[in-house]
């Protein structure tokens, strides 16, 4: 009796329990739309964000009951938004390829370091020591915590600075969001030019940290034909959507800061 009071009282407190639950699943049962389901299944499971929400399931849900674009799946691409739209029995839309694009060439031959860093090797760790260890604080870090997050493999650090495998690239964005110099952008694929340099200093002050920066001289902004390079804060910015890659202005920079 001893032992038998107490497992007839759990047993009891057991069937309870599962009788409550069951009552419980059927009162604020909420019926969900197979199609988010599928919807769901059909995506990368990236979660990065790049959709504009917090994660695919979220994402699948914004689709079916939020009228939320099919084709904002940037990792999945093309392949996601067909699915998407089979699913849903409509059109994927146009789809725009995209890549990350580093805005740095400040590598080993062209600036220095000021300093060994003897903490934690990443670049969040660094740029907290008196905005970095590079002679030009506005240049990448070369630790790799873009590269450590990236799920493709599509960033390597080379020379000490990061360069993006376009081929490789789904344009997801977690690159960009953990770069602390916030060099890393996200333009379409077709676009071929780019401005290789983010720095804020005047020409002469760049020049002296890096043969690779930007003088901010505005040769390619006079001579772009599409208005589509403007000199801003000591350098060179592209308008992608103007930008056709013409190429004119990387030909006359003359510190080749444009490739």
């Amino acid at each position: 009796m001893t032992y038998l009071i107490p497992a007839l009282i759990l047993g009891v407190c057991g069937i309870l329990a599962g009788v409550l639950l069951t009552v419980a699943s059927k009162v604020f049962y909420v019926e969900v739309d197979e199609r988010v389901e599928k919807i769901s299944e059909s995506l990368p499971q990236a979660n990065c964000g790049a959709c504009g929400f917090a994660g695919c399931a979220d994402y699948a849900d914004a689709i079916v009951n939020k009228g939320a674009a099919a084709n904002l799946c940037r990792p999945g691409g093309a392949d996601a938004a067909v699915k998407i739209a089979e699913i849903l029995g409509t059109s994927a839309g146009e789809i725009v390829p995209m890549t990350a694009v580093v805005h740095c060439s400040g590598n080993c031959d062209a600036t220095r370091t000021q300093f060994i860093f003897d903490g934690v090797q990443s670049c969040k760790a660094v740029k907290r020591f008196y905005s970095g260890n590079g002679a030009c604080k506005y240049g990448c870090i070369g630790l790799g915590d873009c590269s450590a997050v990236c799920e493709y493999n599509a960033i390597k650090i080379e020379k000490g600075v990061a360069k993006v495998n376009s081929s490789l690239c789904k344009a997801c964005g977690q690159c960009a969001a953990v770069c602390p110099n916030h060099l890393i952008s996200i333009r379409p694929l077709a676009n071929k030019v780019d401005v290789l340099c983010s720095s804020a200093d005047n020409g002469k002050v760049t020049k002296t940290n890096c043969k690779n920066g930007c003088i901010g001289c505005k040769m390619c902004e006079k001579k772009c034909p599409n208005g589509a390079v403007t000199v801003k804060d000591f350098h060179a910015v592209i308008d992608y959507d103007k930008c056709t890659s013409c190429g004119e202005c990387a030909a006359v920079c003359p510190v080749k800061a444009i490739h």
